[in-house]
């Protein structure tokens, strides 16, 4: 009998590097919602200030969304960064 119809065995370092990926995109992507959450407070209830730093932040939050998932295990810094701006935005301008 052949064995060329068995099943390879499973590439474990790619299945590790595929889920740290994945983990890696989860956590971007949350502080990227909560970001945006975080923009449409600023312009719902700030005033021209608030507006003017919603749309500033909301820029920073995708530059940064995307130089997070460029670093890797730290890739949610930067969005974290922006995040913290944020609360400090919008307790200045609510």
């Amino acid at each position: 009998m052949s064995n060329q119809t068995a099943v390879p065995a499973m590439d474990y370092k790619e299945h590790e590097r595929t889920y740290e990926g994945f983990i890696n995109f989860s956590k971007v992507g949350l502080f990227a919602v909560l970001n945006v959450v975080l923009c449409l407070i600023l312009f719902a209830f700030g005033g021209n200030a608030a507006n003017f730093f919603g749309w500033v932040l909301l820029i920073a939050n995708i530059v940064a969304s995307g130089i997070g998932l460029a670093l890797g295990k730290t890739g949610w810094v930067p969005p974290a960064g922006v995040m913290g701006l944020l609360v400090v935005a919008w307790i200045l301008t609510v």
